[in-house]
């Protein structure tokens, strides 16, 4: 199987109008509730999740997706301190216990 070459859609099909934005933001929101539930969460939990995600969008003013793709493919984009897992959370009292056998 050989490598082919993709042409780019997005200089094909014209940009969104603000209108397919809301109807795609209320989708993937739908999307992300019936997913959610789905899983078992609560609906109280799931209520929480969805205001912590309005108010975000409403502090930044733009689509949680734009920031998301610009978060994850900025190469300048670095993570707060503290917040890049580095290691599994081990009591100091144990660190270094675990043989690897039960």
């Amino acid at each position: 199987m050989g490598v082919k070459a993709v042409r780019d859609l997005r200089s094909i099909r014209p940009a969104a109008s603000a209108e397919e934005l809301e109807r795609f933001e209320t989708d993937v929101l739908a999307e992300f509730v019936l997913a959610r539930s789905a899983a078992g969460l609560a609906d109280a939990t799931i209520r929480g999740d969805l205001s912590n995600l309005e108010q975000m969008r409403t502090w930044f003013g733009r689509p949680l997706w734009e920031m998301a793709r610009q978060l994850l493919t900025d190469p300048h984009t670095t993570s707060p301190p503290g917040s890049t897992p580095t290691r599994a959370h081990t009591h100091p009292d144990t660190a270094g216990e675990h043989s690897g056998s039960p």
